[in-house]
């Protein structure tokens, strides 16, 4: 009995051409590719944003200064605090108006002004 080579045109076995196992091999290696680069990017094409205030919550910021809280839906704001001006409250960390009101407050007046 006579003993050949095993393999044909695309089988993945000698004489394919392929030492890594043929199609099967390429579309492990293209996979493992794609998985890294997500890792490695830190899936940015994923974007995760996290809301300012939770559920049953709105956002109040302080007055004369650049800080913030949060107050429970029909409560009024603490004593210091003030809603936000309408129209530019906060929704999503770093949002347009989380990163406005980083460098802009309420003065006494509810004027609104540069933080220093």
């Amino acid at each position: 009995m006579r003993r050949g080579l095993k393999g044909g045109k695309g089988d993945g076995g000698a004489g394919s051409g392929s030492a890594g196992g043929g199609r099967r091999g390429r579309v492990v290696a293209v996979l493992v590719g794609v998985a890294a680069a997500v890792a490695l990017t830190g899936c940015s094409g994923l974007g995760y944003e996290e809301n300012i205030c939770g559920d049953g919550e709105y956002p109040v910021l302080a007055v004369g200064d650049t800080g913030s809280a949060c107050v429970t839906n029909g409560e009024e704001p603490p004593k210091g605090m003030a809603r936000y001006p309408e129209g530019k409250e906060p929704k999503k960390v770093d949002d347009k108006w989380d990163t406005y009101w980083r460098t802009h407050m309420l003065d006494k007046d509810g004027n609104v002004v540069e933080a220093p």
